[in-house]
């Protein structure tokens, strides 16, 4: 358990050298939580190395799940070059893919827009036998293709999982409204809500947040400010996704008294804020030239422990050098150096 939860790879190491040290006999699970560690940290030489020490010990052969983490760490790095390696050591042990391996092949090629991939591990998944696809597959088929914008193929595989007997879920909705929304297809995107409404679908938080995305990209406020009265109305509480949103559009447009009424909102409310809603609200002011309420949300942020990152301190660089305020961008860049050197970065 304590080696699952460390996050530094060297210090996972030393604590199985320790286990072994004092006669202790590390499991399966111990090893497979290293492969992660290490995997997750972009160390796939120890992750790698760390597999071929468990096929030297007898009772602590890799199994299915140790595989199907390396195959994940290998997809979040983009590491492709490396899946088949794995898949081929997995035949050679006679390791056959379950349906989590599947579906991480199949959503990490989809990201990486290898369709040919994807629609070959969606083969392969079939022809097992023993694995099925499942709305997860359904989703990642959807959003892989919806995401860059091959809609015609998108609606394709909508109807061919329709076809397999997989159902479409919240999540399959409001994929196809990101995927509509992101092409301007704005009658189709209305279209899935429409239906979803029919279906007994309730729209969440999620939903509501991409619709008022992507009017918003679209410079279309009347219909970003309309399904935000609606998502109000129907009892949502908005996130900080949501107020991020609107504020970047409000700024965008040069409308600093609709970013100040959103700043009152959440002063109000008990959502949740994070470095992101403050990075930028804090932008927003800086575009203003309103450099005292940018510092005063900044002091704000360090009270909510929203620890500021590099775009933080940029966008306050920028608007201070805008100005001339030369001794307050020494003072922010100090303060930069100071806050990344105790938070590791």
């Amino acid at each position: 358990m304590m080696l699952g939860k460390c996050k530094q790879p060297e210090q996972a190491g030393l604590l199985l050298e320790l286990m072994l040290a004092d006669g202790l006999k590390p499991t399966v699970d111990v090893y497979t939580a290293l492969v992660s560690v290490y995997g997750k940290s972009g160390r796939f030489d120890k992750a790698f190395s760390t597999v071929d020490d468990m096929k030297s010990i007898s009772d602590c052969k890799p199994d299915v799940y140790t595989y199907s983490v390396l195959i994940n760490c290998c997809t979040k790095f983009r590491r492709y070059d490396l899946i088949e390696q794995v898949l081929a050591e997995m035949s050679y042990l006679g390791i056959g893919c379950n349906t989590v391996i599947y579906n991480t092949l199949i959503d990490g090629y989809g990201k990486a827009e290898m369709f040919e991939l994807m629609e070959d591990s969606l083969t392969d998944m079939i022809e097992s036998g023993s694995c099925l696809p499942d709305v997860f597959t359904f989703n990642s088929f959807l959003g892989a293709y919806g995401k860059s914008g091959q809609i015609d193929k998108m609606e394709k595989w909508y109807d061919e999982f329709q076809l397999m007997g997989i159902k479409p879920d919240l999540k399959t909705f409001n994929v196809l409204i990101k995927s509509y929304g992101k092409a301007r297809m704005y009658e189709k995107m209305g279209s899935v809500m429409e239906f979803m409404e029919k279906r007994y679908f309730t729209p969440t938080v999620v939903t509501y947040n991409i619709v008022i995305e992507v009017f918003g990209k679209a410079g279309n406020i009347v219909k970003m400010e309309e399904y935000f009265r609606k998502m109000k109305r129907q009892g949502m509480k908005p996130s900080s996704i949501t107020y991020c949103s609107l504020v970047s559009v409000y700024s965008k447009a040069g409308n600093i008294n609709k970013v100040d009424s959103i700043l009152r909102q959440v002063e109000n409310s008990d959502v949740i804020l994070d470095t992101a809603f403050f990075n930028c609200i804090i932008s927003a002011y800086g575009r203003a030239g309103d450099i005292n309420k940018m510092g005063e949300l900044f002091l704000t942020m360090e009270e909510k422990k929203c620890v500021p990152d590099h775009i933080t301190f940029a966008t306050m660089i920028q608007a201070c050098n805008a100005l001339g305020m030369t001794a307050a961008v020494e003072d922010l860049k100090n303060r930069m150096i100071t806050t990344n050197d105790s938070s590791g970065i």
